[in-house]
Parts: structure tokens; sequence; C-alpha cells
């Protein structure tokens, strides 16, 4: 293997550009010749592509987002699409590739290979991490991180005026993030997908606890079964039925996908970059390239796409038990 390409897709995350630079200098330090994609399945069938050196990743270890940048293609997911990828790789010599990204992204890689036979090591890239063969994915520390920074302040303003605070974070099928934040930031509820919220279990405890606390945190995450926080903010505050307590929702969004990633997260994007190419030059495809137990790992993508990755049940005991 001579030439190989590194392209990020689906939602980015802080660490991704120390995952790409991993890849362009390990790549390079290996012997190889490292192409970007830009643009990820996207610009594969536009032939979006140059060649990157070492310089090219210069002074991005500390940026959010993506350098390469995101798309989402829906042309990929045709035969037609995917061939087109095919031949714009070809026509450079690529001879396999390092997707960054998380279900989709390998969903479609596996695809790819099974069509057209070019190997590719995957990088978990998503700040939710959600992906089974890692204990962590990239991006997630710096976006818990973020996250934990506007409870902290939520916290303050909430203490001030008595007030109940519903603070909804990222987690559209998996609640990490809301469970690591509810630990770190002390809530006394985290709502996440993977258990059922008993509402009136809620509505009980939150007026119990108006004895011996003025203000309380809810940490929701945005996939939780009775809604988003401003709707579970609505029932509980019905059921209450006490207008002198006040009730706000805050919605974290977008601000926890972006920022410098934490060292956590350049430390693991690097590794995992330097894990595909080794991988790669291996004879390894089909697979990603993770941590568990601080060892360096492969997991196939058969393994890795639509499995889910259960929360630790100790972390939501801590929860209830912290919370009293």
């Amino acid at each position: 293997m001579k030439k190989i390409a590194v392209f990020t897709s689906g939602g980015d995350s802080p660490g991704m550009n120390a995952c790409i630079r991993a890849v362009v200098r390990t790549g390079i330090f290996r012997g190889l010749e490292v192409y970007g994609i830009q643009r990820g399945y996207e610009g594969m069938i536009e032939g979006d592509i140059k060649r990157m050196h070492s310089h090219s990743v210069s002074n991005i270890i500390q940026r959010g987002g993506t350098i390469l940048k995101s798309a989402r293609s829906m042309e990929f997911k045709t035969p037609e699409g995917r061939k087109k990828a095919y031949e714009n790789l070809t026509a450079l010599g690529i001879e396999g590739l390092v997707a960054i990204g998380g279900d989709g992204t390998f969903t479609g890689a596996k695809v790819f290979f099974e069509e057209f036979g070019i190997p590719t090591v995957g990088c978990p890239g998503t700040i939710d991490n959600d992906i089974y063969g890692t204990d962590f994915t990239i991006g997630f520390d710096t976006a818990v991180n973020t996250a934990l920074e506007a409870i902290d302040k939520i916290r303050d303003t909430a203490a001030a005026h008595d007030r109940i605070f519903f603070v909804e974070v990222m987690g559209r099928d998996a609640g990490f993030i809301a469970v690591e934040c509810g630990i770190g930031g002390g809530a006394e509820f985290v709502m996440v997908p993977e258990t059922k919220t008993d509402l009136n279990s809620v509505v009980k405890s939150l007026k119990n606890l108006r004895k011996s606390k003025s203000s309380s945190i809810i940490v929701v995450a945005e996939g939780d079964d009775l809604g988003n926080a401003d709707q579970i903010m609505t029932m509980v505050k019905e059921k209450i039925k006490d207008p002198s307590k006040e009730f706000k929702v805050t919605t974290l969004g977008h601000i926890q996908r972006g920022g410098n990633p934490t060292a956590r997260d350049r430390v693991l994007g690097s590794r995992c970059g330097m894990g595909a190419i080794d991988g790669l030059l291996a004879g390894k495809t089909n697979c990603m390239s993770g941590v568990v137990n601080n060892e360096l790992v492969y997991t196939p993508f058969s393994d890795c796409i639509g499995r889910t990755k259960p929360l630790n049940p100790d972390h939501l005991a801590l929860i209830d038990i912290l919370s009293i």
C-alpha cells in the first residue's frame, strides 16, 4: 500500500483535527502518500481530494470542528454514487481509507468495501460516546466539559432565585453526556433514552427535595422517552401546580459540538489516527481503531454498527445516591 486517503463524515466533534493530524503524519512517517477528502463521501463523489503534507496539518490539534469538513451524501447511498467515488479514488491510485465518524460513516465504508474492495479502518468520531468497541469516542470528553461548564453557571442563578432548571444536552439515542454531566454537575435528576422516566416519581421527589434544597438541576438528554426538556418541564409544572415555584429550561444545543478539544480528546484522536494507519498497513479492513482499557484495539464494523453500548449502571445509581 502506497497511497491512502482520510475523511470525516457525520456530525463534527472536537478532536477530529487531532485525529486527521495523526493520520497524515503517521502515514508520511510510514512512507505513504496521504490524501484528504473534503466533505466526506460527497467530496469523494465530486473528486474533491487533495494531497496532504506534514505542514497541511500544522496548528490544527487545538481546533474544534474538522478541517476536512463534513456533509451528508444521499448520492453515496446509491450504487451509481459509490461507483463515481471509486473511480475518483482509483484515478489517484488510492488503495486504503481512514474514515473518521460514527455508525453511518462505518456503514457506508462497509458497503463500499463489499462492492469495490477498498479497505477502510475507522476512527470513532462522535460526541455521543455511543460506538461499541471503544471506551470513549473522540469529542465526548470535550462535549461533557462544555456542558458541565454551562451547568455550573446555571446552578449559580438557580440557587440565587430558588428555581428548578431543566438543562437539555445532546443525546438523541444515548445518555452518556447526560449521565456524566449529571454526576459532575451535581444534578438532582438525569433523564436518558436508555431508561424509562417515571414522571410521578420525579414530581414526588422534587416536592420532597424542596424541604432541604432551594433549587434543583435536572439534566435531560434530548432523546428521553418523555420528550425534550421543554415538554418535560411543562408536564412537571402541571403536576406540581405551585405558582410560587419557578421552572426554567436551557437547551445547550450545538455549543457541545464546538470548542477547543480537551487533552483527553486530543490524545484519543491521535492514538486512534495512528492506529488506523498501522491497521491498514497490517492488512486490516472493515474495522475501527479504538481504545479499551487503555489498549488500542480493532473492532469489526459489523460489531460497531447498530450495536447498543450500555450505560454504566453504577453511574446511574451514583446520581440517585448523591442527589439526596
